[in-house]
């Protein structure tokens, strides 16, 4: 029996919005946990040079894999409505493209950039006592990149079919190996070599390849509607139409996060300027902050995904209900968040920092400057997610342009002579507020639900030439084949 997945189309929009985002969040924990102890291990025993070094190398890391998220990120936009639509040849055909593409321009980017690992780090200002140690560290990931790619992309086309518990519980694995395998790694425990921080990258390594295998084998064995077996092999070639979709809607998505890395790596750069004590600081802040996000990101990609189903199913009363129960699940889970990681700032940030530091007191000051700037950045993800389900790629990322590079960067530039250091804290709020505002302003009264993922000849979603913000439509009865995968499109949301 083919195995079932969530119809997001059907079922009362809050809880299943609910019971959908839950196990993004857990997973978002238990990443954010393995990041965190990982900075642990990183800077309490190899020290503040070593901090700074990981923090440095992260951000280009989050760079690299923003380079190619939009790629992915169009593949679950398209298989959400395909499966909106009851399409499921059409799914598979987006699987297949976009695995062929994804995984081959990862790999490109990965052999790029573990030779300019260096270059790369030295025009970040990467502080010379940690240089050599981020470039250790950052090769080794860069090593990893594939298989980092790989595995978020299928997790993520397995959100498209509604199934959010499959890619939960191989992440789990993911980063119980990578903890794991840690501290065996950096202080050569046993049999294991002592590989000093670069072993922290091996650790991620050696979790993401074998939990990209035992998720394919899953698949396989599950005989999963999106597996493709030897007699899919075809969907693997290019599609021409497929593949132009992936690259017009993916790039700006992608550009997205490219903005978002860039404007880290600029305030990284700025952070650097000012000492080992102020970095050490902001990388144990950005511990925290990977927290707070948390629950926007969560609720955000859950969002993008029950729009795109709703989209394909042509149920645009659902999308407009599927935003407010967004927004609304945002501001609930930030903020319970945000409230006691202030409260309780001086013993979590000390996690981070060597015993006695002068940067924990930097760090607490910063903390409260800059950590309520994500509740608001909560409403823009939620929104922009929604927005981005129909195809409208490009108003978001102008939005996002216009905070960070237009708000954001110039803000900390040009105020650093006039209220020092702070200048950089508070261009966060700053920023997260104008965005907010800016992409709620688009969801009113922009025209992205009119925007298409493919020419109309080939998956066309039907939304009148004039639609109302909240146009009621419902959802068509069609004809399927009664197979297997047919019934588990068929099934009801649970």
């Amino acid at each position: 029996m083919a195995p079932r997945t969530h119809n997001l189309t059907e079922g009362p929009i809050g809880r299943n919005l609910f019971a959908f985002a839950l196990p993004i969040l857990a997973g978002n924990a238990a990443q954010s946990l393995n990041g965190s102890v990982n900075a642990v291990w990183v800077g309490r025993f190899l020290g503040e040079e070593a901090l700074t070094a990981t923090a440095n190398a992260n951000n280009i890391m989050f760079f690299l894999i923003g380079s190619v998220f939009g790629i992915g990120m169009a593949a679950t936009i398209l298989i959400a409505q395909a499966i909106g639509a009851r399409d499921l040849g059409q799914a598979k055909r987006v699987m297949g493209t976009s695995a062929t593409f994804f995984i081959g321009l990862s790999a490109a980017i990965a052999a790029l950039g573990w030779w300019m690992s260096r270059h790369l780090l030295a025009a970040m200002g990467t502080p010379e006592a940690s240089l050599h140690l981020a470039e250790d560290y950052l090769q080794v990931i860069f090593l990893a990149m594939p298989a980092l790619y790989a595995f978020a992309f299928v997790t993520a086309a397995l959100r498209g079919v509604g199934d959010s518990r499959t890619p939960f519980r191989f992440l789990l694995v993911a980063v119980l190996l990578d903890i794991v395998m840690n501290p065996l790694l950096i202080f050569g425990i046993g049999p294991f070599p002592e590989l000093g921080i670069a072993g922290s990258a091996w650790a991620t390594l050696v979790s993401q390849v074998v939990t990209l295998t035992a998720l394919l084998a899953y698949l396989r064995h599950k005989r999963h509607m999106l597996w493709l077996g030897r007699r899919d092999a075809h969907l693997f070639r290019i599609d021409p139409t497929i593949l132009r979709a992936l690259i017009v809607k993916g790039v700006p998505m992608g550009l997205q996060m490219v903005l978002i890395s860039l404007a880290m790596i600029a305030m990284m750069t700025m952070v650097n300027h000012h000492g080992t004590d102020t970095t050490a600081a902001y990388g144990a802040a950005l511990q925290l902050w990977t927290y707070v996000q948390m629950p926007a990101m969560a609720v955000g990609a859950a969002c993008s995904s029950m729009a795109a189903q709703n989209v394909g199913a042509n149920r645009w009363d659902r999308v407009a209900a599927t935003a407010r129960a967004g927004v609304l699940m945002n501001f609930m889970l930030t903020g319970a968040l945000i409230v006691p990681l202030i409260v309780f700032d001086r013993w979590t940030l000390a996690l981070f920092l060597p015993q006695g530091s002068d940067a924990l007191e930097v760090a607490r000051h910063l903390n409260h400057i800059s950590v309520w700037s994500f509740l608001f950045f909560g409403v823009t993800f939620v929104v922009s997610g929604v927005v981005r389900s129909t195809g409208a790629v490009v108003p978001p990322l102008l939005i996002l342009a216009a905070a960070l590079w237009g708000v954001r960067v110039p803000f900390a530039t040009f105020l650093q002579p006039h209220l020092g250091v702070d200048a950089i804290w508070w261009s966060f709020p700053v920023s997260a507020v104008f965005s907010m505002l800016m992409a709620l302003a688009y969801y009113r009264y922009g025209g992205w639900r009119r925007a298409r993922m493919l020419p109309p000849d080939r998956h066309e979603v039907a939304v009148p030439a004039e639609v109302p913000a909240t146009p009621p439509s419902p959802v068509a009865d069609p004809s399927a084949e009664p197979d297997d995968e047919a019934e588990a499109l068929q099934q009801p949301a649970r």
